[in-house]
């Protein structure tokens, strides 16, 4: 099984289609929705998806096909390396591990892929090096 996190940017005419239905039904597809911003104007989900490698690449090639914007959530969830200190206030409040502490070093580290997009890190920051974008 291969898992993706990744954020499905709606267009308003398809609001109301059952994109994530069809994953399931379709594609064999499990998702755990993250984060959810549904309007008759847009929407916006963040999902964890899971599933077979060659599944996951055909429902996401359907989905785009369909007119949704897909991104991987690394490409939302960014670290400004210029602007950390290496502080550690983040990894204090980082549920999932993502944000990290070298315990030798005391350099932070940030594994992109392990994030959830929880936004907890962004006002943790005295420096404001992390950002959510979407």
């Amino acid at each position: 099984m291969a898992t993706k996190r990744v954020v499905f940017k709606f267009p308003k005419n398809l609001v109301e289609q059952p994109i994530t239905y069809r994953l399931v039904k379709d594609f064999d597809i499990v998702f755990n929705i993250m984060r959810a911003r549904v309007t008759e104007d847009d929407g916006l989900l963040v999902l964890g998806l899971e599933g077979e490698e060659t599944a996951l690449d055909k429902a996401l090639a359907w989905v785009e096909n369909q007119g949704v914007v897909v991104e991987p959530l690394s490409r939302d969830v960014i670290r400004d390396d210029d602007r950390c200190v290496d502080c550690g206030a983040c990894t204090t409040v980082c549920p999932t591990g993502a944000l990290s502490i070298d315990k030798v070093t005391r350099e932070v580290s940030f594994e992109a892929e392990e994030c959830v997009a929880c936004e907890l890190c962004v006002p943790a920051c005295p420096y404001r090096a992390m950002q959510v974008t979407f």
